[in-house]
């Protein structure tokens, strides 16, 4: 079989072993030999109930199917053995348009992965094939951290992400259900979602979303509009009030940047104040707790 053609890409390849790294290839022949691609009764697959991915685009599964139906399934299933039957690891979508293309049998490679690596390995496949909406992501992110206790960057280097982009994604869960809802949708973008999580009250966010849907507002359009919602700092001087704001402004950046998440400094005067330091997940807040332990 040739690697190059059904190459899983950097990071599936790190979970699923596929035998291409020459220093490995010793202790991977017998590996080899042992997960060999095999054919089975396509009854007998399963889905896996904890897929991350909930959606799947019926037009883009036709599609699929159809090319199923003319070459067959280029890639093989990636599946473990439950009792008498197989459930998916990687390759559901296949699975799904080889049924709807009429199929009996579907290849697979059989593996044994504990609980822990078949999500990790169903997170990346939908995430390098880019399947999963902006929410299922950061579910499935948020999921592994608080089942198995992972900290920001042990997620990011498994998953093959920089640390920002799994903080980011789970801050769209601090959205209310409803905008999570319209970004699941496609009524939203995730630019848009993100201008969103600057209004903390709940209720203005919806009102916000409702109008940006109605007026179908860019973000940079969306962004004027929350400016109005955001209540102002109460100015301190006319004089130094410019000064004043940019100050705090570069200290709340400085403060983002080391620790990954949104940073508030509510000032009294200009000697005392208050850091809100939001998080989004007790494993976040514990990702925080120890950042903050390190630097003192």
């Amino acid at each position: 079989m040739n690697e190059k053609k059904r190459g899983l890409g950097r990071g599936l390849n790190a979970l699923i072993n596929t035998g291409s790294d020459t220093e490995n290839n010793k202790e991977n022949t017998k590996e080899n030999h042992e997960y060999k691609e095999v054919f089975i009764n396509i009854s007998l697959v399963e889905p896996n109930r904890n897929q991350p991915r909930k959606e799947f685009d019926k037009e883009s599964l036709s599609e699929l199917a159809n090319s199923i139906k003319q070459y067959g399934i280029l890639q093989p299933i990636i599946v473990q053995k439950n009792g008498d039957m197989y459930e998916i690891i990687a390759g559901e979508r296949r699975w799904r348009a080889a049924k709807e293309a009429g199929l009996t049998e579907v290849p697979v490679i059989v593996r044994d992965y504990d609980k822990q690596k078949v999500m990790e390995i169903s997170i990346i496949e939908n995430i390098q094939r880019e399947d999963l909406n902006p929410i299922e992501e950061a579910m499935a992110y948020q999921s592994l951290m608080e089942e198995y206790g992972l900290k920001h960057d042990e997620l990011a280097e498994k998953v093959s992400k920089n640390r920002s982009t799994i903080t980011n994604s789970m801050r769209l869960l601090k959205l209310s259900k409803n905008i999570q809802q319209m970004l699941i949708d496609g009524r939203i973008s995730t630019g848009h979602a993100k201008v969103l999580l600057s209004v903390e009250d709940i209720n203005e966010q919806e009102k916000i979303a409702q109008e940006l849907i109605d007026k179908s507002l860019s973000v940079r359009e969306l962004e004027k509009l929350v400016k109005k919602y955001t209540k102002p700092r109460k100015k301190k001087d006319d004089k130094d009030d410019k000064d004043y704001s940019l100050f705090y402004r570069e200290y709340e950046d400085r403060l983002k940047d080391i620790l990954g998440t949104k940073v508030q400094i509510n000032t009294k005067d200009k000697n005392k104040g208050r850091i809100e330091i939001d998080y989004y997940s007790a494993a976040e807040l514990e990702r925080i707790v120890e950042l903050l332990n390190s630097i003192v």
